[in-house]
């Protein structure tokens, strides 16, 4: 399963008290992991939801009553040669402190926000909680591969009617990932719903985006399609971005691109990268407004790009009844190469020239 709630026992916790952010690291109660993983079912879930467990964090407030509340998603791999490393955590802390300042709560340093993310990963690893390479991983390009997921998020303080959050704490939480996306189904659908509206928070990693989004992504999912593609809000014809993922279009020219970024679409980690390999590859790039006819007409390749994603084959799109099928329903050679080069560096089988992996 990709996602679990599976918390491992340390972690983090800041508040702000109107000047600073105070810190601390908390160790939830927890045995060995092969202890854990030996108890029966209804005591591990028990120990599990104990972990999940906050009393000091009021209940009703402003994250609960009106999602007024941002994250981020990272992971840690495990590597080909041992150890441990983060993929660019610096910018997932950049992003996180834009998001919060555009929910108009307080920032959060980003270098105190990658200090946190590395001790918090560093004293769950120490008491047992990690993942172990496994070379079965380069079999299918690690598509199956696993790895520590990071969860940062902001919470609020107390409070109930629609006011803003001036005292929030961050919570930094791990728990193990696996592939996000099902094997065996690629095809995507556009959706008639609206992920975001312009003059909005669409470029916010915000609680409050992810409600359509997951109500888009299940109402897809039930017709028997992977992922929901949304299309713009004013004239529902250029593509936007997937349920929880950035979308991709190689042309037939060759010219890989992406819709440009605006205030709807959320500056993904992963699209940043996927452009800079691209580039470097030799492949000609576009940020640019990508219509849902020149995809269906002069689209070659399509894939999704996102932390629990990676890089995600789309097969085939179905607009308005219609079904278009890419490169006769496989992984396409540009999609491919770009799925190994990302995999390969995260997982420590290729260099990482670009100082991306930061060390636990």
């Amino acid at each position: 399963m990709a996602f679990a709630l599976n918390i491992y026992p340390w972690v983090y916790k800041a508040k702000f008290d109107g000047k600073k952010w105070n810190e601390e690291f908390e160790e939830k109660e927890h045995l060995t992991p092969q202890e854990e993983e030996a108890l029966p079912e209804n005591e591990r879930n028990e120990l599990l939801c104990k972990r999940n467990s906050f009393p000091e964090l009021p209940l009703v407030n402003y994250t609960t009553q009106y999602a007024l509340s941002c994250f981020e998603g990272l992971k840690v791999y495990p590597q080909k040669n041992g150890g441990m490393k983060i993929f660019r955590p610096d910018q997932n802390a950049e992003r996180f402190d834009r998001s919060l300042k555009g929910l108009r709560m307080p920032g959060y340093d980003p270098g105190t926000h990658v200090n946190a993310i590395i001790e918090t990963v560093k004293r769950n690893i120490n008491a047992g909680f990690t993942i172990d390479y496994n070379p079965e991983w380069e079999k299918d390009n690690y598509i199956n591969g696993s790895a520590i997921y990071v969860r940062p998020f902001s919470y609020t303080e107390g409070g109930i009617g629609i006011n803003l959050s001036h005292y929030p704490w961050v919570i930094i939480i791990c728990n193990p990932v696996s592939a996000y996306f099902q094997p065996g189904n690629a095809a995507a659908v556009t959706s008639d719903m609206v992920r975001a509206t312009e003059n909005g928070t669409g470029w916010i990693k915000s609680a409050s985006n992810y409600v359509i989004s997951m109500l888009a992504k299940k109402k897809a999912e039930e017709a028997g399609f992977m992922e929901a593609l949304f299309l713009d809000p004013a004239h529902h014809e250029y593509l936007q971005e997937g349920s929880s993922c950035n979308f991709f279009c190689l042309l037939k020219n060759g010219t890989l691109v992406t819709p440009a970024l605006g205030d709807t679409i959320l500056p993904g980690i992963t699209r940043k990268t996927v452009l800079q390999l691209a580039a470097d590859m030799g492949i000609k790039t576009e940020e640019r407004p990508l219509g849902i006819k020149e995809v269906v007409s002069d689209g070659k390749e399509c894939f999704v790009t996102g932390t629990a994603a990676g890089v995600s084959l789309i097969d085939s799109i179905t607009h308005n009844g219609k079904k278009t099928v890419y490169c006769g329903g496989r992984m396409g050679e540009v999609t491919e190469k770009l799925l190994i080069t990302l995999k390969g560096i995260q997982y420590g089988a290729l260099e990482d020239k670009y100082g991306w992996m930061y060390s636990i």
